[in-house]
């Protein structure tokens, strides 16, 4: 993992598409700024994850019902 620090304004520019932007600093929490190309998902963590276990599921759900669907035409 690359560590940096950057203060409220800074900039760190990923590749040559990407720019994430330090906006401000407030406490504990910082505000980011993403300067990305449209077809670029930017997701928070979390959010990623749940959309990552909503497609395992979906997927398995998927599956099953072909096997019932082959089962079905098969009898």
């Amino acid at each position: 993992m690359l560590v940096l620090k950057r203060k409220a304004g800074e900039a760190i520019q990923i590749g040559d598409d990407i720019e994430l932007t330090i906006l401000a600093i407030e406490g504990d929490q910082v505000k980011l700024g993403i300067n990305a190309p449209r077809q670029i998902d930017i997701h928070r963590k979390e959010i990623y994850l749940a959309i990552q276990d909503e497609n395992a599921e979906a997927s398995q759900s998927t599956g099953l019902m072909s096997q019932l669907l082959k089962q079905r035409t098969d009898t």
